[in-house]
């Protein structure tokens, strides 16, 4: 049975994971990483192990030190076990890599254990809890992505200008048209995505693929 290392700071935790993993049989000695650096270690010496990760509590700066890890260790199976984080969060660990599992905190006793039993055989196992806010995610894409059909050509042109920061006077300007009608369309663009704002408008051309966020940044 493969090797399991406990990535976590919290002893009440890690009395529970092993008493988890003793009632599923698992009697292979568990080993502790403490921090960031002794864990690279350990898996450096062995990746083909399971991780059980407290990211809230470890000494993580972003989700994306943890899609680097997936790269680099590839033989490495992970199970999160944190307490709840963002949305964001689980969407680009859970879209970026395929060997991070998910259990929070809070989880039945029974979804944890699956959790371990699935990755011990180095498949991925998602709580329900994050399963339906990636359910929830894709379906709120899929709207966005209708919407983005009702706009017309121009809606979609002024939305992009209104997204890389340009005034309603700078867009009149260059369309040759009074600052009325460009406020005009703004508010139809506006009411058609459902947004109340330019803040909003932006984060919804850019999921849209109607700003290129490249081209955002420069």
């Amino acid at each position: 049975m493969r090797q399991i290392i406990l990535a976590d700071n919290q002893n009440i935790t890690s009395f529970g994971i092993r008493y988890l993993l003793s009632q599923a049989g698992f009697d292979n000695e568990v080993l502790d990483a403490h921090d960031k650096r002794n864990l690279l270690d350990l898996l450096q010496a062995d990746s083909d192990v399971l991780v059980v990760l407290d990211y809230t509590l470890f000494d993580f700066e972003t989700v994306n030190e943890l899609i680097v890890l997936n790269t680099r260790f590839e033989k490495t199976d992970w199970i999160l076990f944190s307490d709840e984080l963002n949305d964001d969060f689980w969407v680009n660990l859970l879209y970026n890599t395929n060997s991070f599992g998910v259990v929070l905190k809070n989880n039945s006793t029974d979804e944890i254990q699956t959790a371990i039993r699935e990755a011990l055989k180095g498949r991925r196992y998602i709580c329900n809890y994050v399963s339906n806010i990636l359910l929830d995610i894709s379906k709120r894409n899929g709207e966005n992505k209708r919407n983005e059909n009702k706009l017309t050509i121009t809606e979609q042109e002024i939305l992009r200008e209104i997204a890389l920061g340009k005034t309603t006077k700078e867009i009149a300007n260059q369309r040759f048209v009074s600052s009325h009608t460009i406020m005009t369309h703004r508010k139809n663009i506006f009411r058609k995505i459902n947004v109340n704002n330019i803040h909003e408008a932006t984060k919804y051309a850019m999921r849209a693929g109607i700003v290129d966020m490249a081209e955002y940044y420069i």
